[in-house]
């Protein structure tokens, strides 16, 4: 069994949603600044998408030598996912809060939010990564076999 490429498209897109979400929150009780979370969340919605889908078909390159689902693999999954994903949101968040600066930030130095933010993700997106993936395991959408 293994997935189309609309399945991953799907999937990314499902997933981004989630994600972003999460990120924008997290964004905004760090930085405290609504504009930059949104900001945040909207670039990365770009930047993310296109790594997801790679890694998707990465992990499907992967599953098909094993052909089986497991917990385990989806763990790994997400793990994978969210180091590409954590430098990806510390890049982003660097980038906006520097490029979108006040005075009062020198107190809190952009590189230590981005990081916050980043790392903040760790806990966060590996729970919501793995609901994610454990649900569409459950979903036979886009599914073919080989």
């Amino acid at each position: 069994m293994t997935d189309t490429k609309t399945r991953s498209i799907i999937k990314g897109v499902t997933w981004r949603i989630i994600g972003t979400l999460d990120t924008t929150l997290l964004s905004w009780l760090i930085t405290g600044d609504v504009s930059k979370a949104l900001k945040i969340g909207g670039l990365e919605v770009f930047t993310k998408t296109l790594l997801y889908f790679f890694h998707e078909r990465a992990w499907l390159a992967i599953g098909k030598r094993r052909k089986q689902d497991s917990r385990f693999t989806s763990f790994a999954k997400a793990v994978s996912w969210r180091i590409i994903g954590t430098l990806d949101t510390i890049m982003i968040s660097y980038f906006i809060i520097q490029l979108t600066g006040s005075s009062e930030e020198l107190m809190v130095p952009a590189i230590f939010q981005a990081s916050t933010i980043g790392l903040a993700e760790l806990f966060t997106k590996i729970l919501l990564f793995y609901l994610h993936e454990r649900t569409w395991n459950k979903i036979d959408y886009g599914k073919r076999e080989n």
